[in-house]
């Protein structure tokens, strides 16, 4: 089960994150999640643990909690949202018409 956790402190490192995690079971992986250009921490990362009774246990204990200063939020992650093909819903071409006025007539 992939648990999505919040509102970490900037100091904490994946293994710290894991390892406050296997106090409840076994982990299969712990990752914060950084910023592309500085690689610093965002604050959330997510935890995925082998069993969901672990991982159950984990939310009941950690949610809330104090973890390095800070009250952390943990419950289970949502899926991601499906991309579609990189349209931002951008210009796609030239404008064409209204009122631009440089024209003679």
């Amino acid at each position: 089960m992939k648990l999505y956790v919040g509102n970490l402190s900037f100091n904490l490192s994946d293994n710290d994150l894991k390892a406050k995690f296997e106090e409840f079971g076994a982990v299969e992986s712990a990752n914060i999640i950084t910023d592309r250009e500085t690689g610093r921490s965002k604050g959330f990362g997510f935890v995925e643990m082998q069993d969901a009774a672990s991982a159950s246990e984990a939310i009941a204990q950690l949610n809330g909690s104090e973890f390095d200063g800070r009250k952390v939020i943990v419950n289970e992650a949502r899926p991601r949202p499906e991309r579609t093909g990189g349209d931002r819903g951008g210009s796609r071409g030239p404008r064409t018409g209204g009122n631009g006025g440089g024209g003679r007539w």
